[in-house]
């Protein structure tokens, strides 16, 4: 069982930077690939970056490449989502979830967090 706890949302103006945290509990929490994904009113859910367990992959919605950096501290259990030069648009609350690498990018996952609002505004 892993337990996933969000962290680092804000109110932020356009341009400006926030780092979001995943803290996760669990001793397998290593084993798995994490996610980040955000969900805005009257939107589909998207992932928006996502790492694999070792950190050796990731994966970068086009919307947020050269902005959002994703990494992970494995022995902190801890997945980080660097966001900069934001935009109204990156508006939305931001879920991370751990799952397979062929889940989590798709969309999915195993485990969740509550989520972390972030609004930008203009």
């Amino acid at each position: 069982q892993v337990q996933l706890v969000e962290s680092g949302g804000g109110l932020v103006q356009a341009g400006e930077s926030l780092r979001l945290s995943c803290a996760a509990s669990g001793r397998t929490f290593s084993s798995y690939a994490v996610g980040w994904f955000r969900q805005a009113p009257g939107k589909e859910r998207q992932c928006v970056a996502a790492i694999s367990w070792s950190g050796g992959r990731t994966y970068y919605a086009d919307s947020v490449k050269g902005r959002f950096t994703i990494s992970r501290d494995n022995a902190k259990n801890t997945v980080y989502l660097q966001m900069n030069s934001l935009k109204p648009e990156d508006t939305a609350v931001y879920h991370c979830a751990a799952g397979s690498w062929a889940r989590v990018v798709t969309g999915g996952g195993d485990y969740w967090g509550q989520g972390t609002q972030v609004t930008v505004s203009s």
